[in-house]
């Protein structure tokens, strides 16, 4: 079982952002006591399963003092077994990073960062409104190392306007030079309400065309390999034996309790997810929003959805049976079609994704879906 914690706080906010967070830090205390009693509402919606990983995720957690990190794993070990070889997950802005700080999270357990670099080009921080500079970044990785944290990932974006395929490879250089045991690489996605989709909408930033985030991709995906990192989900890759065992939980449909303001929570037949608002959820002690049940249908595309973006692909005799029972037909026409274009390949009766595939594996998992 897993535990994601959402701290939907920020200095500053990002040109590309979407998630849900909040730039007035001054109700931090008040919203922590809020987590902390949504974990004891909560407390019996894992069913006092021991927990194997804990993500603290925003926002920018690495805002939380030690006082705060302290409240919030005291009222999680009061109602959560926590296994002792427990991936405990930090995301943190590498400005806070400090040598104390990194001494203090790993005096509490943390033992995984996942910094948001994003890029090692000043114009680059800059255009995305980035709070740091790249020796930043570089100094953050290195204070977490000097104190034994040896489980790091960062994440980089590609595929940013006027950002030569020299400029990326030199990114990509940086980031496998120093060490880090996970990279995650995301394309630059342009969202409606942020700066970048407003500037888009006034005519004002222009998006790089779908075959040069293609060459971008193609060129992280190429790199990485060659340096040993392996990709195990379209967006992520890891030396062995690294992989995310939070996330990879999403991806495998484990159950999970999400704690804080536009959080999910996810039981095998059910998702639930908070209010994305701070006030309300502080004033309400459970926030929850929204639930739904997952029909047959909505558990199977799901499972289409989030696995064919991964190395283990889709379990064919699975997939074969959820069909025949709903009454549609098994779609074995399109995986042979996707064979023959080599868009995948088909390995211990699984259906895997390889090549051109992984550049569209949305797209392919969307036209089989059951509506």
């Amino acid at each position: 079982m897993h535990l994601y914690l959402h701290i939907p706080f920020c200095r500053q906010a990002c040109h590309y952002c979407d998630f849900h967070f909040s730039t007035n830090t001054s109700r931090k205390e008040e919203m922590v006591n809020a987590l902390c009693r949504e974990i004891v509402a909560q407390k019996d919606y894992l069913q006092g399963a021991e927990l194997q990983t804990i993500y603290f995720g925003g926002g920018t957690p690495s805002l939380l003092s030690s006082t705060d990190l302290d409240t919030i794993f005291n009222t999680i070990r009061s109602f959560h077994p926590v296994a002792s070889n427990a991936e405990i997950t930090l995301e943190a802005n590498p400005e806070d990073l400090t040598p104390a700080y990194c001494e203090m999270i790993a005096s509490k357990g943390i033992n995984r960062l996942s910094i948001g670099i994003q890029s090692f080009q000043e114009k680059n921080l800059v255009l995305m409104n980035r709070n740091h500079q790249a020796s930043d970044s570089i100094q953050a990785i290195q204070n977490a190392q000097k104190v034994g944290i040896n489980n790091i990932s960062i994440d980089l974006i590609y595929g940013i306007p006027a950002n030569s395929e020299v400029e990326l490879a030199e990114d990509l250089k940086k980031a496998t030079s120093l060490g880090v045991q996970h990279i995650s690489a995301y394309s630059l996605t342009v969202e409606p309400k942020t700066v970048f989709g407003v500037q888009k909408k006034k005519g004002a930033f222009q998006e790089i065309p779908d075959s040069a985030m293609a060459n971008a991709f193609t060129q992280v995906r190429d790199y990485l390999e060659s340096k040993g990192y392996e990709g195990y989900e379209t967006s992520n890759f890891a030396k062995e034996g690294h992989y995310s065992v939070h996330n990879t939980s999403y991806w495998q449909q484990e159950p999970y309790l999400g704690i804080g303001p536009s959080a999910h929570s996810f039981n095998g037949h059910t998702r639930q997810w908070n209010v994305a608002n701070n006030a309300k959820y502080i004033a309400s002690g459970l926030a929850l929003a929204e639930k739904e049940e997952l029909s047959p249908a909505d558990q199977l595309n799901e499972y289409l959805m989030v696995r064919l973006r991964t190395k283990w692909g889709i379990d064919l005799n699975y997939v074969r049976e959820s069909f025949e029972k709903m009454g549609h037909p098994y779609p074995e026409k399109e995986f042979q079609i996707w064979v023959s274009q080599g868009f995948a390949r088909i390995e211990n009766d699984s259906l895997i994704l390889e090549g051109e595939g992984k550049l569209i594996a949305d797209r392919l998992s969307s036209d089989i879906f059951v509506v």
